[in-house]
């Protein structure tokens, strides 16, 4: 919501009584000591934020090429517009679901992907990623069967501390349950020994 300058009316209407008047954050931030390590802390936790993405595709995408030399691998390699599956299907239902990267075999798709880097905070961003994992799957996977394609897999890479912690890892296992040889989640360094050609081509 406070990403987009259009909501700002929006945001006042809504959120507005509970704001604090210009003058009074001034005085109370004039107030605090300096150095501010308290401050200091909160804006370091995002100095490289994005960067651990970014640095996650770029290597996902040298393992990819690397293993598949016949396959062709499209999307941002670190930062860059994501593949919009209307792109990739004429008719996908929701043209402006965006993706990471698609694998091709010539013309033909075999798998589309998303890659995350999980940081060390649980809570709404374990429930929210693995609520949209469950959802695109879902998707992509009925527009395959629809349109004949139920060779198309779905492979989503995740890295970073954040899997170790509550269910984010069991709730991973349980899509893939789902929808067994169809979707994987894998790190970086299962995707040698899990995403195969052989599985890849199935």
């Amino acid at each position: 919501m406070l990403k987009r300058k259009t909501d700002a009316d929006k945001i006042c209407a809504e959120f507005g009584d509970a704001f604090r008047n210009i003058v009074e954050v001034q005085q109370k931030f004039d107030s605090r000591p300096m150095p501010d390590e308290a401050l200091c802390a909160v804006l370091w936790e995002y100095k490289d934020r994005g960067k651990k993405g970014y640095d996650l595709t770029e290597r996902l995408f040298d393992v990819l090429r690397s293993q598949h030399i016949g396959f062709v691998v499209t999307g941002p390699q670190r930062a860059g517009k994501d593949v919009l599956l209307g792109n990739v299907f004429k008719d996908y239902p929701k043209p402006d679901r965006p993706v990471d990267f698609v694998i091709y075999e010539g013309k033909k798709v075999l798998a589309i992907g998303l890659a995350r880097y999980d940081s060390d905070r649980g809570g709404a961003q374990e429930d929210d990623r693995t609520g949209q994992y469950r959802e695109v799957a879902q998707e992509i996977l009925d527009y395959a069967d629809s349109h004949g394609l139920p060779h198309i897999k779905v492979i989503y890479v995740n890295d970073g501390p954040g899997l170790l912690l509550g269910s984010m890892w069991n709730d991973y296992a349980y899509i893939e349950d789902q929808w067994p040889d169809r979707v994987k989640v894998v790190t970086l360094r299962m995707v040698p020994d899990r995403i195969t050609s052989e599985w890849l081509r199935s």
